[in-house]
Parts: structure tokens; C-alpha cells; sequence
């Protein structure tokens, strides 16, 4: 949720450079790792009779879970077709984002896959400026729904928002401390990125630079100057835009969005009864388990979203082997699947693209 700024991780020239970038070897890791902790979870909590509840499975739910994952697919397909103003086709825009789920999925949650899809969208035909200028967009909408989400679901669950059922009320402390500073740190960076956008982005590219010219920074200055001049090139792409685009623009984000939350949702209410104020606080504490998961240093948060899960949702499902069922469905059905998606459209995306002769560098 929290999406920082595109990172200059590694240097994309071709589009035969993903396939080493998103190649089997790095997709296994997390796959290993992911694996690895959900049969830890198993074999340390099984007891016979815990599966019980799978034979009440209510089916409803179920279809729901694969309804809401689709229209998020389809919502965010919509909304890079919209935000480039059409300049991609359905088909591209498919590609697009099958991709970039795969990057994310095999990328850090820190770092996301915002630099594969600069260059795609680039390699699809949209200039380096507007493709730099489509995903920093993304990337404000993003935080913007988060930042008008937070103060909602805190006014509706209170203290329920915090797992005091799971950990030590030290540890919650220190959870409402990190979620904070968290929220404010997105609070900022969105409003720069509004500011930067919409009011004054060579103010802003100067406020980053001078800001990256303290001692301790200064190795990343270029950097900063950079990110400053994408903000200033976002801006001349998108001025004009009219009501109807950004109305779009916030409908589309705001769907996918809680579309991607409901996930757990559906799946916990198809082995677990949930009332509507069950359903609100599930929802509710989704937005602090993402969050934990940005301190993952795994590829996709490997192992991190496994372990930290049952902290945050055993309270609505029952027994700890049933947690670690649910858990095990719910990568499945956000991450595991976007590496077989995002596998099976890389190589047809790079073979289609190298055959309309873009295999020269990137400007």
C-alpha cells in the first residue's frame, strides 16, 4: 500500500533483460521461502480433527474470493488503460500489469515493481517522460487512499484495530508507534507528490535536492535530483487533465483497492461465520498487517506475510492449523498465482515486443 518512489535499483535497457531480472531461479526463492514457513506452521500446530470446519466450507465465499480477485485484475487493467489516456490497447495493458505483479511479487515489499513498469509501459510505445509520469500517479492515488482510508477505519474499530488478543501489550505499543509514524510519513510524501504535481514541482525538486544535500545523503543526491525531475515531467504530462479523468482515476483506485483488501475477507467467512462487524474489523486490521509487511526484506514478503498472519486474523478463524490453511489459500490466491500469471505473459510480452523491432535501448 504505502508506495515509495522508483527506485534505481537496477538498469532495464532491453526487454530481454527482464527475463534475467524475473527469471526462475529468483522466482523460487520466495516460493522456497513462502513454503517453507507455511509447512513450519503445519507441522508445529496440527492436531487431529482442527480441518474439521473444511467439510462446511461455505462454497459462496469461496466463488466470492475468486469474483473480487478478478475484478481487482480487471480494475486495475482499467485504470493503467485510463491513466495513460488510452494509449495502451486491453491486451498491452493485461501484459502491463501481469508483469508488474510478478516483479512485486518477486521483488522486496519495500521496493515493489515501479521500475519494471516504467520501462514496460516505455516499451509498449508511451515516452519515457509520460510512462515515469503513469506510475508516479499510480503511486499518489495509492497513497492517497490509504491516507483518507486510515482515519475512517480507526474512527470505526478503535482499539480493535491492534491484535491485544495475540501479543503483549509492549509489542502493541510499539505497533501503534510504527503504524503512525508510518501514516505520517505517507501523509507527507503524498502531499509533496499533490504539491509537486499539481502546484509547484520545480519547488519541490529543489526542496528534495537541498534535502539530499545534508553530509550524511549526499552520496544520493543525484538520485534525489532525479526523482525531483520525474516530478517535473509528471507535471507537464498531466496538466490539462480534466475532472472526468481524475474522477476515473480515484473511482478506479478506490475499487481496486478494497477489492484487494476483501480477499481476506471472503476467504476467512467461507470456513469461519463472520458478522458484519467481523467483516469491518478484518478489513480494518488488513491495513496494519500491509504495513508490517513493508519491513519484509523477502521477495514479496516471503515468509514475512505467512508468520505475521495468524497475529493479526486467528481471532476470527479458530484453530491455528485452520489459520495456517487460510493463510496458505490466501498466497495462493495473491501471490503464487501472479508468479504463474506473471511467468506465463513475460516471455509471450518480450517475444511480441523484441518482434516489433524495440529491442534498441530505452531513451
Amino acid at each position: 500500500m504505502l508506495c515509495a518512489p522508483i527506485q534505481p535499483t537496477f538498469r532495464l535497457e532491453r526487454p530481454t533483460d527482464l527475463l534475467s531480472r524475473l527469471s526462475p531461479r529468483r522466482i523460487i526463492i520466495p516460493v522456497v521461502i513462502g513454503l517453507s514457513v507455511v509447512a513450519g506452521m503445519f507441522w508445529y500446530s496440527y492436531k487431529p480433527g482442527d480441518l474439521a470446519p473444511l467439510a462446511q466450507a461455505n462454497w459462496m465465499w469461496l466463488f466470492a474470493t475468486f469474483a473480487v480477485l478478478a475484478a481487482r485484475d480487471f480494475g486495475y487493467i482499467y485504470r493503467i488503460r485510463h491513466l495513460t489516456h488510452r494509449a495502451l490497447s486491453w491486451r498491452q495493458s493485461l501484459d502491463v500489469i501481469m508483469i508488474w505483479e510478478l516483479a512485486s511479487c518477486v521483488m522486496p515489499s519495500a521496493v515493489g515493481g515501479t521500475t519494471v513498469a516504467t520501462f514496460i509501459i516505455g516499451k509498449e510505445g508511451v515516452p519515457l517522460g509520460k510512462s515515469l509520469a503513469y506510475v508516479m500517479v499510480t503511486a499518489m492515488l495509492d497513497n492517497l487512499y490509504y491516507v483518507v482510508l486510515v482515519p475512517l477505519v480507526i474512527l470505526f474499530a478503535g482499539d480493535g484495530l491492534y491484535p491485544h488478543e495475540a501479543v503483549a501489550g509492549g509489542f502493541i505499543t510499539t505497533l501503534k508507534l510504527f503504524f503512525g509514524v508510518s501514516y505520517l510519513l505517507v501523509l507527507f510524501y503524498s502531499g509533496l507528490m499533490l504539491y509537486g504535481l499539481f502546484v509547484n514541482p520545480v519547488a519541490v525538486r529543489r526542496l528534495i535536492v537541498r534535502a539530499f544535500s545534508i553530509k550524511w545523503l549526499r552520496k544520493r543526491r543525484n538520485w534525489a535530483y532525479l526523482q525531483g525531475q520525474e516530478m517535473v515531467l509528471a507535471s507537464e504530462v498531466l496538466r490539462g487533465s480534466g475532472w472526468g479523468y481524475w474522477a476515473r482515476a480515484i473511482g478506479s483506485t478506490a475499487f481496486v483497492w478494497t477489492a484487494r483488501y476483501l480477499v481476506i475477507n471472503t476467504l476467512i467467512a467461507a470456513f469461519a461465520p463472520l458478522t458484519a462487524t467481523g467483516h469491518s474489523l478484518v478489513f480494518a486490521r488488513n491495513l496494519i498487517y500491509k504495513v508490517v509487511l513493508l519491513v519484509a526484506v523477502t521477495p514479496g514478503g516471503a515468509g514475512f506475510a505467512e508468520g505475521a498472519f495468524p497475529t493479526f486474523f486467528k481471532k476470527f478463524i479458530g484453530t491455528d492449523t485452520m489459520v495456517n490453511f487460510i493463510v496458505f489459500l490466501y498466497r495462493i490466491a495473491t501471490f503464487y498465482l501472479y508468479l504463474v500469471l506473471g511467468s506465463y505473459f513475460l516471455p509471450r510480452w518480450v517475444a511480441r515486443v523484441v518482434g516489433k523491432g524495440e529491442e534498441a535501448p530505452s531513451e
